[in-house]
């Protein structure tokens, strides 16, 4: 992580439940996350890919819910991940203006990966999330290309950066500099150990509600920078990805806990924010074939989720956390300074 250290190295722990072994949402077995930063004629700006299992995604199909708590958004995919309750590609975050050119790349992807399986494509739900990077980058250049999404989905591995990279390499999270983050937990259950994780593209809030671990940390920063016309807007994208067996419903219902984490850093969801949720377990895939044979899956029994709905909770609180403090202070287009938390949080660990 380019010698940066987690929010915890600075004497914060959030919640209680035991994370994975990196902290990372790449803990749950076969999920991988790729990057692709685009800096080049002053963009700042980029893609992260997060492939949800191993093996071809559009064939395999995932369980996966969406849900939206405020939808000042662009995300593509969503409608059919809400009707049938799969995904059948990586999920891709970029800035707003790019979500046509990156839905376009990740056809192309799935077509090619189709292709080398000899299975033949009518239909693909690309599935893109987005937030607005155009304070630090200029946004309206449109700057990435089929070429970066391509290397983030072939460069994704267990081990990825969190911070100004990818699609967090241009925004900005409560007055500072925002990004990628992520965090993860693990729940032993019925002879088995399970993992959630969570990531996210942080690019929402006001500075002065920014809290850590119930601490307002924000207020005391706005008071040594004195922000001027701050307002609780941007977005956020929140990916949770787990291993746990879930049905649709059920995962709905633990990206609506998901906002618990969310909210405990201080976001009130403004009206020029979005704040949208995508969420799979690759513990369950409903595939398109199978005419003539009925399709199974576990679910995890419903009076045994709230251990689950706090998992989702401590991870995003815990991912948006990091996402501040990996980040590095950026100058905007304007000219305007973004700090970054680590400026403001003495290290004690």
């Amino acid at each position: 992580m380019n010698g940066a250290k987690d929010i915890r190295s600075y004497g914060y722990k959030v919640g209680s439940i035991p994370c994975g072994k990196a902290n990372l949402i790449t803990d749950v077995p076969g999920v991988k996350v790729g990057h692709c930063t685009v800096e080049e004629n002053g963009h700042k700006t980029g893609v992260t890919a997060v492939i949800p299992c191993d093996g071809n995604v559009f064939v395999k199909k995932p369980v996966a819910s969406v849900f939206t708590l405020n939808g000042y958004g662009k995300t593509a995919g969503t409608i059919q991940i809400e009707e049938l309750g799969v995904i059948e590609t990586p999920i891709c975050l970029t800035n707003t203006l790019n979500v046509g050119k990156v839905s376009d790349a990740l056809v192309e992807y799935t077509i090619q990966k189709c292709a080398g399986d000899h299975i033949k494509v009518r239909s693909i739900n690309p599935v893109v999330g987005e937030t607005n990077d155009s304070l630090i980058n200029p946004i309206q250049e449109r700057a990435v290309e089929v070429h970066h999404v391509i290397q983030a989905l072939e460069s994704a591995s267990e081990a990825f950066e969190q911070g100004c990279v990818g699609a967090g390499r241009g925004t900005v999270c409560c007055g500072l500099k925002g990004g990628i983050g992520s965090s993860s937990r693990v729940l032993d259950f019925a002879g088995k150990t399970y993992t959630l994780g969570a990531l996210v593209q942080s690019n929402f809030g006001r500075m002065e509600d920014l809290m850590i671990c119930g601490q307002p940390v924000g207020n005391r920063i706005a008071q040594e920078l004195h922000p001027k016309n701050s307002k609780d807007e941007g977005s956020i994208m929140i990916i949770i990805g787990t291993d746990i067996p879930l049905s649709a419903r059920q995962l709905k219902r633990v990206l609506k806990r998901a906002a618990v984490g969310l909210v405990r850093t201080g976001s009130y969801m403004g009206h020029g924010s979005g704040d949208v949720f995508i969420g799979f377990t690759n513990e369950n895939y409903l595939p398109a074939a199978g005419k003539e044979k009925l399709l199974s899956i576990s679910c995890f029994p419903e009076d045994r989720l709230d251990l689950v709905f706090r998992m989702a909770a401590e991870s995003v609180e815990e991912a948006i956390c990091n996402s501040l403090i990996y980040a590095h202070q950026e100058t905007g287009v304007d000219g305007k300074i973004y700090h970054c938390l680590s400026e403001f949080l003495p290290e004690r660990v």
